[in-house]
This record gives structure tokens, C-alpha cells and sequence, in this order.
């Protein structure tokens, strides 16, 4: 499996990404708001976007679909009960579906709402020596995670993380939706001084540009993103709960929100 992030250059600080198939050239682009980019960036690989993929129905994701779409023929797959409000969806999707990019790639659909409430990740395992994959996209942030204030619901949202993310293999890459991370790691110390990791990381990573952020590891997140640390006692006193890693998951949210 290739990758390829891209940055779109917005003031929303998306990134997009084409995953190829090595053997084939066909490739999949998902959530590709700035699609003059994506295109440009297949063509320089020499791939073929056959398939667009969205995370879920806001506009900085599927607002490149029609465009892409009519240049390269590609198909549009999203949540099946997001459908209808993207518009010219070709397969709708469920938790459990399997894509496939070309012969050598294959991508698992985790049903993870929360930001929204018909919200995708995708989740490639490793293989062949290279790590596994997330696509999270506005899920998991890099230190952080997605609000919930246009049609999500943060109990859900805490659920996703519980349930399906800190599961997953802790070498698993994980590529959100935006580049939030400089600013999320800050939140992270705001509450959680202490934690010498999110400082280091804070130190390395203040000065680079958005396109040069580093991808990091679910091993990494549980290290440096608070909302994977809720038991952690600064962590609760922060949030000024009762201890319960459910109220002290969702008093962090509302406290970023205001942040």
C-alpha cells in the first residue's frame, strides 16, 4: 500500500490522501476538498483515482467529489446514512465493509461516530512488513480529537474511542482529516502539565510547517493526547470530575470547545 498526504493549503488545515495500489496504479482519494491537488499528485505518481472516499458529510471533505469525479471517472463511497446530504454517492457503506484499491489493497470500514453521527474511518492492517493505517478523519486528531458541535454527539464520540480506536495495534499510523497538532498538544499540557512527551514533541514540532507535521503512532496518542488519558490522575482534577473516564472524556470536550 502507498500513501500520499496532502496538505490543502486552506485556512481549515485539511489534509487529504491517495492510497495506490503498487502493483496496479489504481488509487483511492479520501475526503479530497482541494481535488486540483489530489489529481496533480496522481498524475505525478502516474496513478489512477478510481474511487473517492468521505469520511463523513461536512463540506471540507466532500466539497472536491463532483469535480474529482467528472475528471477521472472515479466512483464516490461514504457512510450509507450520509449519503443522501453528499450527493452522488455510488455505494453507501457500513462498519465492517471492506474496500479494495487495485489487487494488493484493502481498507476496513470502523463505523466511529461522534463528530458526526454517520462518520468512517478506514483501517488498513499491517502487512508486509509496513505498519498499519488509520484514516481517521475528524475522529482522531494528531493529539486530539473532532468536536461535535455540527450534528455530533460527544457521548458517541467517546464511545468510538473506547471501543474502537484504543483497541487497534499501537504501531498503527494514524492520518486525521486536519493538522491541528501543535495546538492540540498545548491543550493536551493545559491539562495535563506534567506529561514530558506532549512537551518534546511540542519543542520539535513548533516551528515546522503544516505540510511537515509528523504522522504519528496510536502508541504516540496514548502518550501525548489526552483524550487517551483520562485515567491519569492531573488528567481528572483538570477536568474536575468524578473520575469516570466516560465524564472526564466528555468534560474535556466541552473544555476544548472553549479553548
Amino acid at each position: 500500500m502507498l500513501i500520499e498526504r496532502i496538505w490543502a493549503a486552506n485556512a481549515a488545515r485539511n489534509f487529504h490522501y491517495l492510497v495506490a495500489c503498487a502493483e496496479s496504479g489504481e488509487a483511492l482519494a479520501i475526503d479530497p476538498l482541494n481535488w486540483q491537488a489530489c489529481l496533480a499528485r496522481a498524475r505525478d505518481r502516474g496513478w489512477q483515482i478510481r474511487q473517492i472516499f468521505n469520511t463523513h458529510e461536512h463540506v471540507d471533505h466532500t466539497g472536491g467529489n463532483a469535480a474529482l469525479a467528472a475528471a477521472t471517472g472515479a466512483s464516490v463511497l461514504a457512510h450509507a446514512a450520509a449519503a443522501a446530504q453528499i450527493g452522488g454517492v455510488s455505494r453507501g457503506l457500513h462498519g465492517g465493509d471492506l474496500l479494495r484499491v487495485g489487487r494488493s489493497v484493502a481498507l476496513r470500514c470502523l463505523d466511529t461516530p461522534g463528530h458526526t453521527r454517520a462518520h468512517l474511518c478506514l483501517y488498513a492492517a499491517a502487512e508486509d512488513g509496513a505498519a498499519p493505517a488509520l484514516f481517521s478523519g475528524d475522529t482522531l486528531f494528531n493529539a486530539g480529537v473532532g468536536n461535535c458541535i455540527h450534528g455530533g454527539d460527544p457521548q458517541l464520540l467517546f464511545e468510538s474511542f473506547r471501543d474502537i480506536l484504543a483497541p487497534l495495534p499501537a504501531a498503527t499510523r494514524v492520518y486525521p482529516g486536519h493538522e491541528y497538532l501543535a495546538r492540540n498538544l498545548s491543550f493536551t499540557l493545559d491539562r495535563e502539565p506534567s506529561n514530558q512527551a506532549a512537551r518534546e514533541l511540542l519543542a520539535r514540532v513548533g516551528a515546522l510547517e503544516a505540510s511537515e507535521m509528523p504522522v504519528t503512532t496510536l502508541a504516540q496518542e496514548h502518550e501525548i493526547n489526552v483524550f487517551f488519558r483520562l485515567e491519569r490522575p492531573e488528567v481528572i482534577a483538570g477536568a474536575r470530575t468524578d473520575g469516570s473516564p466516560r465524564d472526564t472524556f466528555l468534560a474535556l470536550r466541552e473544555l476544548r470547545n472553549r479553548w
